[in-house]
């Protein structure tokens, strides 16, 4: 499959996602002509709010259902498209069914295979898993378009286990919240944590890999094509190894090659 332009749809309310540097990455590993485009839902309207809305998930335990936007959830969406800072609050919303959602709101000249389209939200995107019967917060949905969730990035990975131990603690012992997360401060990422810049060029790693070769993750730790399940390893691939592994390294010589032959 071949790629001839990347689009970069910048999320405003988390400056640390550095799309220029991103995009200059990107093209410095791919070969590929990039855009960088504003905030996907920044002409967005009253309707496309209502859609939205309808994507949100009521109950973490079934299975997606939509439901009637409340007139309430339809003006926060449409004031969040004036201001995505505005969205503080965590909703939680079908990864696949606001992928979709976005997809169809591309331009049909522009929504082919050949074009690609990465889309950075705030929102945090959520699938459910059938071997435990309940959603969970995803960093990715890897389609094209593909969806990054900043706020994924942050709260789909867990925490170190002792942090959760001693937050337990706190609601029994009246511990002080703030000198545990200084404790475990550097340990995992926080909202506008620096690090996020270099931990999204996996993450669009692995939205291009899937949609070149059908495959996005990687089994090694020591690769960014691995999919974390803890902060800890989410630092440790991106940050601590920053690369790809032996096998994906040469899979990339051959995408790029086939890319630009």
């Amino acid at each position: 499959m071949k790629i001839s332009k990347i689009f970069l749809y910048d999320e405003p309310s988390v400056p640390e996602i550095k799309i220029s540097k991103l995009a200059d990455f990107i093209k410095k590993t791919f070969s590929i002509d990039i855009e960088i485009r504003k905030n996907f839902f920044q002409k967005a309207d009253k309707t496309l709010a209502k859609h939205l809305a309808s994507c949100r998930i009521i109950n973490t335990k079934k299975p997606f259902e939509f439901h009637s936007a409340s007139i309430e959830e339809i003006e926060f969406e449409n004031e969040s498209f004036k201001n995505s800072s505005k969205i503080k609050n965590i909703v939680m919303y079908d990864g696949f069914e606001l992928q979709k959602l976005v997809s169809n709101l591309i331009s049909e000249d522009e929504n082919s295979l050949d074009n690609f389209h990465v889309i950075f939200t705030n929102r945090l995107t959520c699938t459910y898993d059938f071997d435990d019967y309940r959603y969970h917060g995803r960093a990715i949905i890897c389609s094209n378009p593909s969806i990054i969730s900043t706020t994924g990035i942050i709260e789909a990975p867990a925490k170190p286990r002792g942090y959760y131990m001693e937050l337990i603690s706190n609601m029994t012992q009246g511990l002080n919240v703030d000198s545990i997360k200084k404790k475990y401060q550097g340990s995992y990422l926080e909202y506008h944590d620096e690090r996020i810049s270099t931990v999204i060029e996996g993450y669009v790693m692995q939205a291009l890999f899937y949609h070149l070769t059908g495959e996005p993750f990687c089994e090694n730790k020591n690769c960014r094509l691995f999919n974390p399940h803890w902060q800890k390893d989410l630092l440790h691939s991106q940050i601590e190894i920053g690369k790809l592994c032996e096998k994906h390294e040469k899979n990339l010589g051959k995408l790029v090659f086939d890319l630009n032959s």
